[in-house]
């Protein structure tokens, strides 16, 4: 099913999709299994796939939405982006663009409104197990970690320290075993090395090494992407079995706000195109500080940087895949500070999420950065919000929806774990309602009216409590005195004790011992199974 947008009407010939066409999911029952809580428990088993359903609700009027798209080309042809690398100049020029006199690199609209008819509608981008494919585009939504957060919070001294290489890897093991964190993008920034590349290529090593679900890193430099790819042909097994199905993705920021690129950062996303990994094309301007402070002049600006960096794809590698990233940012205007946790910066992620289904494209955003330093109730409440508003606005991954704290500063182990429990219930609340001849069985609603007078004893009420209801693994729903004479564990106990169970227990087999052996010896990395 393709989005009823401006953009995507008449393109069918035009869209690289490589995933099938998106069921209708209306008509499908949640698919999820479960198990009833056994007697004083706290939890049961959980579903690892909730067929989650976003973009049901438009913060953006269709006017808006084409004020906003117009501002946006605006900005484009008449103001365009300086610092632009020569690679992109020479891409825009030879597509009837042109640098001003004042060296700004200028895209005509014309231009800009060809790519996005030619973009694709929806986008597979794949894990190392079946389970783990995003299928974007129609109204999936998927959630994940993110933040390339410098801080950890140890999860003895429960202090925050510079994070390592051994803490990411260890979150990324973490991650894969929680059921509603469908994607690993990297959530912290490692400490103790010196060279970007041993940075960049430690990073997807740490990555790809804890978990099977898809991974997104980030790389400083073209050299750093290619070294990425070189490992990831290798792990695939070969350059084209990557390309077929890609399990690693690229962030990039190649925007500096206000309307300048990050040089660097735009040749890497040009070579991330070229080598055949999916770009997460991303914009991360401050509300107030370097993008307007009003709503719908931050969200005309980052529309404009986005595409900019949409457009570089395209001509790069028309078959490139490319991901529609806005992720305005609210600042605190008291400190200058972002603040990512308020209503405001829900309302922002929204607006930013409309101009996604006002294209159709394929996108991401940033949800669920907190202000907490914590995982305690401000956390879990600013997460909440803005991951809830993000998905119902059309957001097709939503990452930093788990783990971070302290306004991406910071990162937990037992954040996770909490916030799974949280993604579960919001993915829950977000699934399709089945109205059938089944569910609306007048037959046995009369039945148990007229004869036992509830329905507590029906067949249909046993079998969906172990289809129908997502039970938590953390949540305690006992009463106060099961609870009291269990130990009083909080949340944070909890989730505590299963990190602590899930680091003890020995690590997966992700990747095949001997290609284990291989990438060792072939590029220097360390044995990270050992830790």
């Amino acid at each position: 099913m393709q989005r009823d947008t401006p953009f995507a009407g008449d393109q069918q010939d035009q869209l690289q999709t490589v995933s099938a066409s998106e069921p209708d999911v209306a008509a499908e029952r949640p698919r999820r299994r479960g198990r009833a809580r056994s007697k004083g428990a706290g939890a049961a088993a959980i579903s690892p796939v909730l067929s989650a359903r976003g973009g049901q609700m438009s913060f953006l009027s269709p006017d808006a939405q084409q004020d906003i798209h117009q501002a946006a080309l605006h900005l484009l042809e008449d103001t365009g982006l300086a610092e632009a690398p020569a690679e992109a100049v020479s891409l825009v020029e030879a597509s009837g663009g042109w640098v001003s006199d004042t060296g700004r690199l200028c895209f005509p609209r014309a231009l800009v409104e060809t790519v996005l008819a030619a973009l694709p509608r929806a986008v597979t981008l794949y894990g190392r197990r079946d389970d783990a494919e995003l299928q974007l585009g129609g109204s999936n939504a998927y959630v994940g970690t993110g933040g390339a957060s410098p801080s950890f919070l140890d999860i003895d001294s429960h202090e925050y320290r510079p994070a390592t290489l051994v803490d990411l890897y260890q979150t990324a093991r973490v991650v894969d075993r929680l059921d509603h964190i469908h994607f690993f993008s990297r959530p912290v920034a490692i400490s103790g090395f010196e060279d970007a590349l041993d940075i960049d290529l430690h990073t997807a090593w740490a990555c790809l090494s804890g978990t099977a679900k898809h991974v997104m890193v980030s790389a400083s430099t073209p050299e750093s992407v290619d070294a990425i790819a070189a490992l990831v042909y290798d792990v695939a097994g070969s350059e084209a079995a990557f390309r077929a199905a890609p399990f690693i993705s690229l962030n990039i920021n190649h925007a500096v706000p206000p309307m300048r690129f990050d040089s660097e950062a735009a040749r890497v996303l040009i070579r991330a195109a070229e080598c055949g990994i999916p770009a997460m094309v991303n914009t991360f301007g401050q509300l107030g500080a370097s993008s307007p402070v009003t709503i719908a002049g931050c969200v005309a600006q980052t529309t404009a940087e986005t595409l900019a960096g949409m457009v570089l794809v395209h001509l790069a590698a028309p078959d490139g895949t490319a991901i529609f990233g806005p992720r305005p940012m609210v600042t605190d205007l008291r400190t200058g500070a972002m603040s990512g946790g308020g209503g405001e910066q829900a309302k922002l992620t929204a607006a930013a999420m409309s101009m996604a289904q006002f294209y159709g494209l394929p996108n991401s955003t940033i949800a669920g950065a907190t202000d907490s330093k914590v995982p305690d109730a401000q956390s879990g409440y600013e997460k909440c919000l803005t991951v809830t508003l993000a998905l119902q606005a059309g957001a097709d991954i939503i990452t930093q929806a788990a783990g971070a704290q302290a306004s991406l500063m910071g990162a937990s182990l037992e954040a996770y774990i909490i916030d799974n429990d949280m993604l579960g219930s919001i993915l829950s609340a977000h699934t399709a309602i089945d109205v059938s001849p089944e569910t609306l069985n007048l037959t046995a609603m009369q039945a148990a009216i007229t004869g036992a007078g509830h329905f507590l004893g029906e067949a249909e009420t046993l079998a969906r409590m172990n289809s129908d209801f997502l039970y938590p693994q953390i949540g305690d729903r006992r009463s106060i005195a099961e609870w009291q004479d269990a130990g009083g564990l909080t949340v944070w106990d909890r989730a505590h004790e299963q990190v602590r169970a899930i680091l003890d227990a020995p690590p997966a087999d992700v990747i095949a011992s001997s290609t284990t052996d291989r990438i060792i010896e072939t590029f220097g990395l360390p044995a990270l199974g050992t830790y």
